[in-house]
């Protein structure tokens, strides 16, 4: 650790150097993973628009987005945000992936979501996703776990404090500043049940803002992990046996549910996806059948079910929202590793009525094919 904090005191002085009134833009997208990417380029002017932003391209045969015969893959920007890196006018800056005949990368799932969005605009949908990952050093070993062996069993650790309780805190606060410099809506933090398994909660967002932020968060995360030396997991089950799997639950609410009343349309919302739970399975995360099994406080991946305070539930209505008979409702089915505009696009698709030419239960297998 002491190499990277020297290393860091050398780049410090770096980083002070003028500019000269140019900006530095950090490009980010999705790959044919699900990771993240991303590559710099000098602007020269302060940007104030989306609108202002060039589009740019990258070796999509590098990526598994592009054959190597016709490797150009196009970057649209959607939305951009502070760099709490460079800090200063520069910015990162969101894309979304397309091909030289002017469509939709197959990987670039945000196009079908936000048309669904756009449609359904009046329902004011509100989401809120609570992003659980977990932390592991450069050799693959759980962060902060004794080599060879096992911290004590899950009890302690969650929202714990104190040394043996937490670990890499500082990676955890460096992240949340760093999220609240670039404008992300992150709402909180806290450890989780498994030892150096945290939550980072973003939210609430409308429409399509909601997997733009979530996908710059994880991104800061990476970037701020990278720093400290430490890598980051969004895998739904880490470490197999008596530990905690990770989730991504998202809470749901439109404008109806919100008013005095809502409780009925929440109640039908939950009809609705209870009649649609194989479809959004499909998206909700690789290898989450490993975490859905009905323990460790998930439901059942076979089955769908629901239920006030339990989180033992597909949905979970929270005790205060059915005291107040309003709200919203959390769906604590998708996996940590899920793409949120899958998710989100597909719970709109499902409460709120799918329209032409735009079905998310189709990407799954878009990408697939």
């Amino acid at each position: 650790m002491s190499e990277l904090v020297q290393q860091a005191a050398v780049l410090q002085k770096y980083l002070e150097l003028d500019q000269r009134g140019v900006i530095i833009a950090e490009y980010v997208w999705i790959d044919s993973t699900g990771n993240l990417r991303s590559k710099g380029r000098t602007l020269g002017k302060k940007v104030n628009s989306v609108d202002e932003l060039p589009e740019w391209n990258f070796d999509g045969s590098s990526t598994g987005q592009a054959p190597g015969h016709d490797s150009d893959v196009y970057l649209k920007p959607v939305a951009f945000y502070a760099d709490p890196f460079r800090k200063g006018d520069n910015i990162i800056v969101l894309s979304e992936c397309w091909n030289n005949d002017g469509t939709p990368n197959k990987f670039n799932h945000r196009h079908e979501a936000a048309k669904l969005f756009e449609a359904h605009k009046s329902a004011d949908l509100w989401f809120g996703l609570e992003q659980e990952y977990t932390l592991f050093d450069q050799f693959d070993n759980v962060y902060g776990w004794p080599k060879g062996g096992y911290p004590a069993p899950q009890g302690p650790y969650y929202c714990g404090v104190g040394a043996g309780k937490v670990f890499a805190r500082d990676v955890i606060e460096a992240h949340y500043r760093a999220c609240l410099y670039a404008g992300v809506h992150i709402s909180g933090i806290n450890a989780e049940v498994m030892p150096s398994q945290w939550e980072f909660q973003v939210g609430p967002c409308t429409d399509i803002s909601m997997g733009d932020e979530l996908w710059i968060a994880r991104y800061l995360l990476h970037r701020v992990a990278e720093e400290f030396g430490v890598k980051v997991s969004f895998h739904p089950k880490p470490l197999k046996g008596d530990w905690n799997g990770a989730g991504c639950h998202a809470n749901v609410s439109t404008k109806e549910m919100r008013a005095p009343g809502g409780m009925k349309y929440i109640e039908a919302a939950i009809e609705k996806l209870s009649k649609r739970h194989v479809e959004h399975i499909k998206l909700y995360g690789s290898d989450n059948e490993q975490r859905l099994t009905g323990s460790f406080e998930t439901s059942s991946m076979s089955s769908f079910s629901s239920g006030v305070a339990n989180r033992g539930a597909s949905i979970r209505i929270p005790r205060s929202v059915n005291r107040e008979g309003r709200g919203y409702f959390e769906d604590r089915r998708p996996a940590s590793n899920i793409d949120p505009y899958l998710v989100t696009g597909i719970m709109c698709e499902t409460i709120c009525g799918a329209i032409e030419n735009a079905d998310m239960s189709k990407e799954f297998e878009r990408e697939s094919s």
